[in-house]
């Protein structure tokens, strides 16, 4: 084999990487730059090879001279090459067959965008914290109203949600996607000693794993090149005296659940950089889709943070076992959304209540509140919601024809209908159970939903 092949391969691996790869030696000198750092900061190969990088940065925002001068490598650290520039980088030694030092390799991947989508979305939060607090001071509501239903399973959950929310327990909200985790914090803090104080979300999903710490301890000033020179309070002091709501939190990676243990433990955080403690006084309530005590035995959640969030839990029931409330639900939708659009309200009668009630929604309620906005921005004024209902529903729920005569959507018609597509509905998981050889991940693939959702059936319908 020729030789220099070795050596094309591996210039044609690292020019077809979409990391920004940068190679200097000891005074400085650009050695290598491949296509990716070209695009990244609009610098050609041609202008910088050869020549000292610091005419291109400034010192002491390149990581290849603190590794230059420690030694020592670093491995997806948060960075910013320049004040509009965040990457993850990865830096190391260069070292040549005596073990002489003669450069160093960068290797940065562009988060950028993603730095600020969510710092967008932060602010854009606070702006929604602020209009609330606004509309709450003009007048004083049952925290609880927006919760809407008065079955047995939602009702019994609001009264438990009341009784805890006078106390300063954490909470652990628990239910599909869908189905208005988050109205329940926002209730139990406005129902709370706390209501006059923050309410801080945090979606734990939705945060890059890399500034997990910075989002939820803050740092100091000076604490990483291009960090705000005031330093930045985390999410944890912003909710100081108030309430902090952790969405999701099932995603958070292990190194922070042993950090946030750590915090609720002794009520005290250090911000990034810092060496004095802050004390901070929060109530915690969390929230997840995800079934905890599997992820437990997994290995993928902490035992004593899940013990340390399960004080108290709500479990919030799908829409399909409350489906009594489904007519309150979806002609509270069909008014707000036909007062925002300022178009007529559209009139069901019996026979498309009955195709809701045959349907699981497995959205639950923001599908259905997506199925009452699609409804009114598409019917006309005057026109007989009978003859288009059925192109407003999910397919599924076409098995039952509009020509169906029900006497009126009330509990009588749609129990037996609830009953029959719950029988159904276990017979489908034992076949699919039977089919996978009792493979959890596997059936609830096939059956299209969540494995936490897999489990909750499993358990309501004794097949555990």
């Amino acid at each position: 084999m020729n030789n220099y092949f070795p050596i094309r391969a591996l210039e044609t691996l690292l020019a077809a990487l979409d990391e920004a790869i940068s190679i200097i030696d000891t005074d400085g000198i650009v050695v290598y730059w491949n296509r990716a750092a070209e695009n990244i900061y609009n610098i050609s190969q041609s202008e910088i090879i050869g020549k000292d990088i610091q005419t291109f940065f400034q010192r002491a925002d390149l990581m290849n001279f603190k590794v230059l001068a420690s030694e020592e490598p670093v491995y997806d650290l948060y960075h910013q090459p320049r004040h509009d520039m965040h990457v993850l980088v990865t830096t190391v030694p260069i070292y040549d067959e005596e073990k002489k030092l003669i450069g160093s390799m960068s290797v940065e991947k562009n988060i950028t965008t993603t730095i600020k989508l969510n710092e967008k979305l932060s602010s854009t939060s606070t702006e929604l914290q602020k209009l609330k607090k606004k509309i709450q001071e003009t007048q004083y509501q049952d925290p609880f109203h927006r919760i809407k239903g008065s079955s047995i399973a939602i009702t019994n959950v609001i009264k438990l949600a009341k009784k805890v929310a006078k106390t300063d327990a954490t909470v652990l909200v628990l239910g599909e996607s869908g189905t208005g985790k988050e109205l329940f914090a926002q209730a139990i803090h406005e129902d709370s000693l706390r209501k006059n104080e923050a309410f801080i979300a945090v979606n734990c999903g939705a945060i890059p794993q890399a500034l997990f710490e910075s989002e939820l301890f803050g740092y100091e000033p000076g604490a990483y090149t291009g960090a705000d020179k005031n330093g930045k309070p985390g999410k944890m002091e912003l909710a100081h005296k108030g309430t902090l709501f952790l969405d999701e939190v099932g995603e958070l990676p292990l190194d922070m659940q042993v950090k946030l243990l750590r915090a609720l433990q002794e009520k005290e955080i250090y911000r990034i950089g810092g060496q004095k403690p802050r004390k901070v006084d929060i109530r915690i309530i969390a929230a997840t889709n995800r079934n905890l005590e599997m992820m437990v035995r997994e290995g993928l959640f902490r035992e004593d943070l899940f013990y340390r969030l399960h004080v108290f839990h709500l479990d919030i029931p799908p829409l399909c076992e409350r489906m009594e409330d489904i007519f309150e639900l979806l002609n509270t939708f069909l008014n707000e959304y036909a007062s925002k659009y300022k178009k007529e309200i559209p009139s069901l009668k019996a026979e498309q209540m009955a195709m809701f009630y045959a349907y699981s929604w497995p959205g639950n309620i923001r599908e259905l509140r997506n199925f009452a906005e699609r409804l009114v921005v598409l019917h006309e004024e005057g026109e007989r919601i009978e003859e288009t209902a059925m192109a407003f529903l999910p397919k599924e729920a076409g098995a039952i024809s509009s020509s169906q005569t029900v006497a009126s959507p009330l509990p009588p018609v749609y129990t037996s209908l609830a009953e029959e597509r719950q029988l159904t509905e276990k017979e489908k998981i034992k076949q699919i159970l039977e089919k996978t050889y009792n493979n959890k991940t596997l059936a609830a693939k096939e059956l299209g939903i969540a494995r936490s959702t897999l489990y909750q059936k499993l358990k309501k319908y004794g097949l555990a």
